[in-house]
């Protein structure tokens, strides 16, 4: 009933994909220079509105990381691409060993300093820092036009954003103090030389974050009483959300629960109530629990694709796309199991005899059909909907959501716990839980580990679950017993190289201030 044409034009886009042997040499942050940018844009303040845009616009383009290089890879369509990618490295989200699976880097191949995997995550953020420090050098701190210093603002928070995402990837964490001196990335600052550029050192974890943090209190500043236009831009709440994953990791408990709060309450965001998740979703920016999002629509050069964007990957029955032809997103059925029957999120994924309540009764139940006839979809997601609910279409034009509501409330539940004030924590999980997830829910044990699991439930598939076992200090754990394929099955122990990302090849041909010793060793733990 769909995907007659699926597997045809998967295989003439795939001939068009690049080969290894990459083209530019230049380190990250000099490569786009545009002498232009340098243009007063106290007296242009539409420029500083386009570039703005092409901040976000960088975030869902086709081919964001790798184009520049001359690749066409159908994994790499922005943000949400990377986010991907990090997912398949932890131990909740399964694809399947076959050559459709784009996101079948769960052995780890994405750490070779030449891979596809580690030129792209790099290229994709510093590209967004760059668009980001053409806005930030531009506009000075102390402009006096409320949209010059909103749009200051926004590039000041995307640029925190890209830095702690890369912090967390490069090195062990924050919270250890025991890191703190160690090597981390470059930190390319707006108004840098090109000599500086391509003499750039890695900075350490302390001097990142602390950039970070600059980075954040000012733009909560800057943005006070701007008001935008969408959801797809970055408003004084979601800088606050950013800051509080921020003192999270650096073990300010308070100051995160804090930060969580406003970011709730600027935003007046509020849960997905058990109604709403009762059927496939958390594919629009209009939910009343988004804070942030990319918004994306029709004309996207991702959904005109056809097959390269996160639904293609993700959503397991409802696109056309890779998920067309097996390369299906599946739970661990060892996370599974920990899912009571009363809780709504046990049907976001299909049971093991291949069924789920939300395609029942609603207009997904035409696929229920679809789900039955196929034994390797055990366990296989329907969380995420079809943009607009439409069946006829199938469009790929759904929106990605990069923060939430539930997600704060986790949150400032452990930043309340880190600040010892675990009554209250557990007061709010549970609230959260037993109002809106599973009414019989009681939080037992640690509260702490309490929080993470539901995490691991809740926000599963939205790019966290590896940022998690990095910030906790957990070991990455796939067991046989489980649904995991047997080539990829690990057990890594916390603070294992294996888990540490790699600067590319790229890189470091261009910058001099990192040598191939300077970098992360490349440890398969296979």
């Amino acid at each position: 009933m769909k995907r007659k044409y699926i597997s045809c034009l998967i295989a003439c886009c795939m001939a068009f994909a690049g080969c290894e042997d990459m083209m530019n040499t230049q380190p990250e942050g000099a490569n786009k220079t545009d002498a232009l940018k340098e243009d007063a844009y106290s007296k242009i303040p539409e420029n500083a509105a386009a570039d703005i845009s092409a901040i976000y616009a960088i975030m869902i383009q086709e081919f964001a990381g790798l184009g520049d290089y001359g690749y066409s890879r159908h994994n790499d369509f922005g943000l949400a691409s990377c986010l991907m990618l990090f997912e398949a490295e932890g131990q909740d989200w399964v694809g399947p060993n076959i050559g459709y699976n784009w996101f079948g880097y769960s052995d780890f191949a994405n750490h070779s300093t030449t891979s596809y995997g580690a030129l792209q995550v790099w290229n994709t953020f510093y590209k967004i820092i760059y668009a980001c420090n053409t806005v930030i050098s531009s506009i000075p701190a102390d402009a006096e036009d409320a949209t010059l210093l909103s749009n200051r603002g926004q590039a000041l928070a995307v640029r925190a954003y890209c830095y702690a995402t890369l912090a967390q990837l490069y090195q062990y964490t924050c919270s250890n103090a025991a890191n703190l001196q160690k090597p981390c990335v470059p930190i390319v600052r707006d108004g840098m030389t090109a000599d500086e550029l391509t003499n750039n050192p890695r900075q350490t974890v302390e001097a990142v974050y602390k950039f970070i943090m600059e980075d954040l209190d000012e733009a909560i500043v800057d943005l006070d009483g701007y008001f935008r236009s969408d959801k797809g831009m970055v408003d004084q709440a979601v800088a606050y959300g950013f800051r509080a994953r921020v003192n999270l990791l650096l073990n300010n408990g308070q100051a995160a629960a804090d930060d969580a709060a406003k970011a709730i309450a600027l935003s007046g965001a509020q849960p997905y109530t058990r109604a709403e998740v009762s059927q496939p979703t958390f594919c629009s920016a209009t939910a009343n629990s988004v804070i942030w999002a990319n918004i994306i629509v029709e004309s996207n050069d991702i959904v005109q694709s056809g097959i390269v964007n996160w639904p293609s990957h993700m959503s397991s029955l409802f696109t056309d796309g890779y998920t067309g032809v097996g390369a299906y997103r599946s739970i661990a059925s060892a996370l599974y199991d920990q899912i009571p029957a009363t809780d709504v999120r046990h049907g976001w994924w299909l049971d093991e005899n291949l069924s789920s309540p939300l395609l029942e009764n609603n207009n997904y139940s035409v696929w229920k059909e679809v789900a039955e006839s196929d034994p390797s979809m055990q366990y296989v997601n329907v969380k995420f909907g079809v943009a607009g609910d439409n069946m006829q279409t199938l469009t790929a034009a759904a929106d990605w959501i990069l923060m939430r509501y539930e997600e704060m409330l986790f949150v400032q539940a452990e930043g309340l716990v880190l600040a010892g004030k675990e009554g209250e924590a557990k007061a709010l999980l549970e609230n959260f839980v037993q109002q809106n997830r599973d009414p019989k829910y009681t939080c037992t044990g640690d509260v702490r580990e309490a929080i993470w699991l539901q995490r691991r439930i809740e926000l599963w598939g939205e790019g966290f679950a590896f940022f998690d076992l990095q910030r906790l200090e957990k070991p990455t754990v796939r067991t046989n017993s489980s649904n995991w394929p047997a080539a990829w099955v690990v057990d890594i122990p916390a603070n294992h190289s294996a888990r540490l990302w790699v600067i590319p090849q790229k890189e470091i041909e261009a910058n001099d201030g990192i040598s191939e010793q300077d970098n992360n060793p490349f440890v398969s733990p296979l």
